[in-house]
């Protein structure tokens, strides 16, 4: 497994251990550089990544070759219409603009729901006329479960899809999804591997609204800690280990944060991390936090 680097705290404040706000201009040329000396290709962002594409075209290298991806805009339609499709089009064009690239490595639907709405399709044939064109190498979707993945797989050829797992949130491994996605060639992408840094915080500092994983977060860190592991080693560790993940993405804030996880990226196979699997949504996934 290669890393990613994410780029949604360049263009905002996000992450709910996050406690230094956006990053600043000056930092983010910072973290390009340990990614260069690190041999990191890949960059993650999307238009609606605030000022990220912004700031990623005023710092890219001109003598290193980053695999950029970006994603659409969410169009959240019960309809998708040709008015999108363009939309599509043009939001990727500002993107490319503002990215001061040609083109990029990657295309992702942003919202999996889109896909699957009543005209989705035309914003597949659209992606694919982009990559046909060169504006695009791969194209694909950003999902969150195993029906969005089979309702799309069944519909559609895909490139790469970017999918959520961590110690916590292990549902597209124990179904099979991994497996299946990589028998059919596509490319995974995994985000979500610290899940917005709450399996790196102190637990004390675990917030009210996720008081029920509290005991459980706990536990973890006993576990891994008697087994010779910092949080970060376990999070990473558990996603290197599995072999379908060609890359995993972490969104960082600073140059030392990157240079931690570089330092301390390796696989753990030898430790069975099932049980601290949680299968409640409220926790698993960060747009139902109650924040």
């Amino acid at each position: 497994m290669e890393l990613g680097i994410g780029t949604v705290q360049l263009g905002m404040d996000y992450g709910i251990s996050n406690q230094e706000g956006q990053t600043d201009q000056a930092e983010a040329q910072r973290i390009l550089e340990v990614a260069v000396k690190n041999q990191i290709r890949l960059i993650d962002t999307a238009s609606s990544y605030g000022i990220s594409e912004e700031v990623l075209g005023k710092i890219l290298l001109d003598d290193y070759d980053f695999h950029i991806v970006t994603k659409t805009p969410a169009f959240s339609k019960p309809e998708i219409t040709a008015d999108d499709a363009r939309r599509l089009e043009e939001t990727l064009h500002r993107s490319l603009a503002r990215l001061k690239c040609s083109s990029v490595y990657g295309l992702l639907i942003h919202v999996a729901d889109d896909l699957l709405a009543n005209g989705g399709v035309l914003l597949m044939e659209k992606m694919s006329d982009l990559k046909q064109a060169g504006l695009v190498e791969k194209i694909g979707v950003s999902v969150y479960t195993a029906q969005e993945i089979d309702k799309i797989m069944a519909k559609y050829r895909l490139d790469i899809i970017q999918l959520p797992i961590n110690v916590l949130n292990q549902r597209l491994l124990h179904s099979g999804h991994l497996s299946k996605l990589k028998q059919a060639g596509v490319e995974i992408h995994a985000r979500s591997v610290f899940l917005q840094g709450l399996l790196l915080m102190d637990v004390t500092q675990i917030p009210a609204y996720l008081k029920p994983v509290k005991g459980h977060l706990k536990n973890y860190h006993d576990f891994i800690r008697q087994k010779g592991f910092t949080p970060l080693q376990a999070a990473w560790g558990f996603v290197m280990g599995l072999d379908a993940v060609d890359i995993g993405i972490c969104g960082v804030n600073n140059a030392r944060q990157l240079e931690e996880i570089c330092a301390n990226a390796r696989p753990i196979t030898d430790i069975d991390f099932n049980r601290f699997a949680v299968s409640e949504e409220a926790i698993l996934n960060p747009a139902k936090w109650k924040v």
